[in-house]
């Protein structure tokens, strides 16, 4: 008798369609090398594991709202002389994540910060962390918007509450007077509680610079800083122009169109 088909309903009623993908292979596995019936189970319930697994990486990927091809192993920073690459190949272990510790990058443009801050959030990805990577004008507009329909305090906790905060640009835009109150708040909510990564363009003694209110802005910069893993990178941008293959090139110099070659003199 083939259970297959009572079977199904079943499964699909009590959501495992991990085993009811994978139960006929394991089936005709089981028969072809006479796997005990408790070996047999347990592999039917490692597919349903597996499935779910697969099923919440990918709903907390698209939720951190990174690039899928920005990870550490994609990662390339040989063009930066002053990298500690001991250290990000610390930091790519996630434990500044159960630390609560800060990340603070900074460097010019186009010398990878946003690519590292992405890299950082996918290997938290994969340690099964909710991550968000987000630029500055964009956090800002959130909250922002947040206070525009009385859901301020529930957007803040909403961004207290992820594992790994990664706000991108920060300082590219100055902060408006509101706007510094509401980083503060959020940066303190995080403070020891979560682990935040800030990439910015700026110094880090330009960092104060961001904030209208000074005293708010060392107030915020002061609780980013305690126990921080400092990253500055250097070097010349990797974004260049579009290289023109060989092939591609003409050869000699661009005649008009309709003009016949310049002839060649003898000597």
């Amino acid at each position: 008798m083939n259970p297959m088909p009572q079977l199904e309903p079943m499964l699909k009623q009590l959501r495992l369609s991990g085993i009811l993908d994978s139960l006929e292979a394991r089936n005709r596995q089981a028969i072809e090398s006479q796997i005990p019936y408790t070996d047999f189970l347990a592999m039917l319930i490692q597919d349903e594991i597996a499935r779910r697994e697969q099923r919440q990486f990918a709903q907390r990927l698209r939720r951190a709202q990174v690039m899928t091809d920005k990870t550490i192993e994609r990662l390339d920073l040989s063009a930066s002389v002053s990298i500690n690459h001991a250290l990000v190949a610390e930091l790519a272990t996630c434990r500044f994540v159960t630390e609560h510790a800060p990340i603070l990058i900074a460097g010019p443009t186009g010398t990878g910060k946003s690519h590292l801050a992405q890299a950082l959030c996918h290997c938290a990805l994969r340690a099964g962390h909710d991550v968000l990577f987000i630029t500055q004008a964009k956090l800002m507009a959130q909250l922002h918007a947040a206070r525009a329909i009385d859901a301020y305090d529930r957007k803040l906790q909403q961004l207290a509450r992820i594992d790994l905060l990664a706000v991108d640009d920060f300082g590219l835009r100055p902060m408006r007077s509101a706007q510094d109150e509401d980083f503060h708040d959020l940066i303190a909510e995080r403070y020891e509680k979560r682990a935040t990564i800030l990439t910015s363009n700026l110094d880090f003694d330009e960092w104060g610079a961001a904030f209208p209110n000074k005293l708010m802005g060392a107030a915020t910069l002061d609780r980013l800083r305690d126990g921080a893993y400092r990253i500055v990178l250097d070097g010349e941008s990797r974004r260049k122009f579009r290289t023109i293959p060989d092939a591609l090139k003409p050869v000699g110099a661009v005649l008009k169109k309709g003009s016949p070659p310049a002839p060649v003199r003898q000597r």
